[in-house]
């Protein structure tokens, strides 16, 4: 016990969720940082000439691409190391790797050393959001988790915030100095890694699944600040005990899952819940963040007709009205549920991509006065800067929040890892296509993320249950038999409040687990009243 609370400093309950929030913060902080600021660097003159990367669009998108590449790898790396080494050393691991990456892009003179730092840096990034939110969601209460994850996906838009607004500063310096000390100040970000993740609680969920119970159960009591005694505690880790138990029983082999056999009893419906939590990464990328998150200057220069300078001040400006409005999901997450903010947030989103195609159509009309032109350009920015208010609330964060509630335990690291490589595969696609796709398509091109964005509102209503309100053995007990494919026909699946069967077991099990700790006491104090008892008659 001694050992347990000088690792944690003596921090207990909320305290002690609070510094593995901000070890996992800080990890998404450094995603959006590191997100952002390339936009920044590839229109600086200096990084252009060093580069020799004046007017090669296509070369330019590449260098900014390959980055998504390494974070790819670095995701499906973690289906192979996130569950022998665990949540923290995985992250550790990370975070080692992205410092390598930084330091070469940092010294970089040349194209073949960029592109090798920033696939270096993409891999250490890949496992690290591949493993943080998973992390986070084992290690907090169900009613906290959603808000915790998204407070998580807000950090993320403070470092792009920050990012925007170092290389905007930055690029009043002049020479190499411009974009390699925005390159360089992740480090903070890293430093403050490596003083939070070593002596923070390890998942208990993951220590159970590897048969370690009674380190799981001092860290489930130390995060609800009681003792490993506690009804609760014992009612939480027999729960997860039976997940990881039903899992091992009635879960299916990869190759078998590769083969189509699913399981005479619908299994855990593993292949599904992977998709699902993939699939919500897919709409994220496609939704077009990324058009406008590593481009957003490189739009306003090429398609709306603004200078170098102003496209950069209102990019960074953007990014703080975006940090602003996303602190709306922050308590409506569990309010409102996964599903309503991602239909409603792609309803917003798909009407702001449909003004900003109109208005840059007409920018575009040579028969137009400059003028004229110039109003239309204006109304474009308006929605350009309306698109982050809706992707903010609804997008940002719960496609990261929910491939770590869908997928089982034993599926949980992988199913992140997937979702996230997704996540990073389509990213690498939205931004290589961007510079080639303005240059040619020009207001056509977005009409592409009108449709993506209309296609989501259908798709989120029939095939994603809810996940708010749930533990994550709640969401097992719905996938353990035949869940219905088409969620919207059952009320249990789309209801916003944790459903009463769900809610009846917990009690009538603390209940329980009261009853025997009462029974427990009873006999232990009879035990002791006898012993005195009987010392009491041989001292006499």
């Amino acid at each position: 016990m001694f050992g347990t609370m000088q690792l944690y400093f003596g921090m207990k309950g909320p305290w002690l969720t609070f510094w593995v929030t901000v070890a996992c913060a800080t990890d998404m902080t450094l995603f959006g940082y590191d997100q952002g600021v390339f936009g920044g660097v590839i229109v600086t003159p200096d990084f252009l000439d060093q580069l020799q990367l004046n007017g090669k669009a296509s070369l330019l998108s590449t260098v900014t691409a390959i980055y998504d590449i390494g974070c790819f790898f670095g995701a499906i790396s973690v289906c192979v190391i996130g569950e022998p080494l665990g949540r923290k050393k995985t992250i550790l691991l990370g975070t080692t790797i992205m410092s390598i990456g930084a330091i070469i892009q940092t010294a970089s003179y040349g194209v073949p050393e960029m592109i090798v730092g920033r696939i270096i840096a993409g891999i250490g990034n890949g496992i690290n959001t591949s493993t943080a939110p998973v992390w986070q969601g084992e290690t907090s209460k169900a009613s906290w988790r959603g808000k915790l994850i998204v407070i998580e996906m807000i950090m993320n838009i403070a470092g792009f915030s920050l990012s925007n607004w170092v290389t905007y500063g930055f690029s009043f310096v002049g020479g190499s100095a411009a974009w390699r000390v925005p390159l360089a100040f992740q480090f903070i970000f890293i430093f403050i890694l490596y003083g939070t993740v070593p002596w923070l609680p390890e998942s208990p969920r993951w220590l159970i699944a590897k048969g370690r119970i009674d380190e799981a159960d001092q860290i489930l009591a130390d995060l609800e600040a009681t003792e490993v005694d506690d009804p609760y505690v014992i009612t939480e880790s027999k729960d997860i005990q039976w997940a990881v138990q039903y899992e091992r029983e009635n879960a299916v082999r990869w190759r078998d899952l590769l083969r189509g056999r699913t399981g005479g009893q619908g299994g855990t419906h593993t292949i599904r819940r992977l998709l699902l939590g993939m699939g919500s990464q897919a709409m994220q990328q496609l939704s077009g963040i990324n058009v406008t998150s590593y481009y957003l200057p490189t739009v306003l220069i090429e398609s709306v007709g603004l200078s170098n300078n102003l496209a950069r001040l209102l990019a960074a400006c953007n990014s703080v009205s975006y940090l602003l409005f996303s602190l709306i999901g922050i308590p409506n997450v569990e309010r409102w549920g996964r599903r309503k903010m991602m239909m409603y947030a792609a309803a917003g989103q798909c009407f702001c991509y449909i003004i900003i195609t109109i208005c840059i159509r007409y920018n575009e009309l040579d028969s137009l006065s400059t003028a004229t032109k110039e109003k239309w350009a204006e109304g474009s920015i308006a929605f350009f800067f309306l698109y982050y208010v809706f992707f903010g609330i609804g997008w940002q964060g719960v496609p990261w929040l929910y491939p770590t509630e869908i997928n089982s335990l034993s599926m949980r690291t992988k199913g992140a890892a997937l979702g996230t490589a997704t996540n990073w595969i389509f990213n690498f696609m939205v931004v290589e296509i961007t510079p080639p796709g303005i240059q040619n398509l020009q207001w056509r091109f977005y009409i592409i993320w009108i449709i993506f964005n209309f296609t989501f509102i259908p798709t989120v209503y029939l095939f994603y249950p809810e996940t708010a309100g749930r533990s994550l053995e709640d969401i097992d007990r719905f996938f353990a038999g035949h869940a219905p494919l088409l969620v919207f026909k059952d009320r249990e699946a789309i209801a916003e409040k944790r459903p009463q069967r769900f809610v009846e077991h917990e009690r009538e099990e603390v209940r329980r687990n009261s009853s025997i700790i009462s029974q427990h006491v009873a006999a232990a104090n009879a035990v002791n009243r006898n012993k005195e008892a009987k010392e009491f008659h041989e001292d006499v």
